[in-house]
Formats: C-alpha cells, structure tokens, sequence
C-alpha cells in the first residue's frame, strides 16, 4: 500500500507539533526553577544570523499549516507572529494542531501533482505536490522544530532525544 500524503504530512505535523509543544513547557519550567527570564530563552539563537526561539517557532508552525492549505486548496490562515511569552508560544502551537485537525485525507490525498506556487521572500517558486512535501515542506518543518530544540537544549533545559522524537 502507498503512503498516502494525508498521512506523510497532517499526521506528522500534529505530533511534531505536539512534541514541539512539549519542548516549550520544559524550557518555560527550567526557566521558572534556575530563576531565569523567560525572555532570555524566547529571544536566544544558535548564532547571531539565526532567528531566536520564537521565530523558530512561528516558522514551524507557518510550515504546517501553509502546506495544510495549499494542498487542499485553502489559504493558510495567517497568524501574527507577535508571540512573545512561552504561554503564547504554546497557544500557537495548540492554534496549529487545532487547525491541522480540520483536515481530512480526502482534502489532501491525491495531491501528488497539484500545482503549488508560493512567494518567499521576493522568490516565486512552483512545486508539484509530492517535492513539495517531501523536498521543501518536510526539511523546513523538521530543521525548525529541530532549532528550537537545538536553542533550549544550548541554553541548559533537560532535553534528550525521546522529547524531540516523542513516544513512538
């Protein structure tokens, strides 16, 4: 049986965001327990070119749910981006599972070959369904979830493997 792309993309979106989310609370929690601001770690990056934790959040979750939409033929809906606080930061997460919950595998399945253009930055660019997913969707997805991660782990929160990968 084929891997449909209902379930190489909305599945795997919530329970990384779920996991993502996960993250969050710990590194609000380690914030909280060594008596750091929490802005300190909202505002951290692996590098100085790098976006900070928050940024990398958002992205993750524009990710998701743009390629929720643009596969069923919807416009992602768009979020703020002003999110600055942990609790906010998780409210987006759990705005992001919510919204990826709406969608069924007949809205995405059968989406190989549709046509997606998007803008990023001033670069237009033109995909077929599945190197969309598989190619662009997917790398960004993970190198986002992976960078917050990356960023609370390189500030001294308690992570290991099995937080970013979750309960299999």
């Amino acid at each position: 049986m084929a891997l449909s792309m209902y379930h190489a993309s909305i599945p795997v979106f919530i329970r990384m965001m779920g996991n993502l989310a996960e993250v969050l609370k710990k590194g609000a929690t380690h914030a909280t327990s060594r008596k750091i601001d929490p802005s300190v770690l909202i505002n951290s990056r692996l590098f100085p070119d790098m976006f900070p934790l928050a940024r990398q959040v958002q992205i993750a979750s524009d990710t998701a749910k743009g390629c929720a939409a643009r596969l069923a033929g919807q416009e992602p809906p768009k979020f703020d981006d002003n999110e600055s606080t942990f609790p906010e930061l998780l409210a987006r997460t759990d705005k992001t599972v919510a919204f990826l919950k709406t969608f069924k595998p007949g809205q995405i399945d059968g989406t190989e070959d549709k046509t997606i253009h998007l803008k990023i930055g001033g670069e237009s660019l033109t995909f077929k369904g599945m190197p969309y997913l598989l190619n662009f969707v997917l790398p960004n997805f993970y190198f986002h979830v992976a960078t917050a991660y990356d960023i609370l782990r390189h500030n001294g929160v308690e992570l290991g493997k099995k937080d970013y990968l979750g309960e299999y």
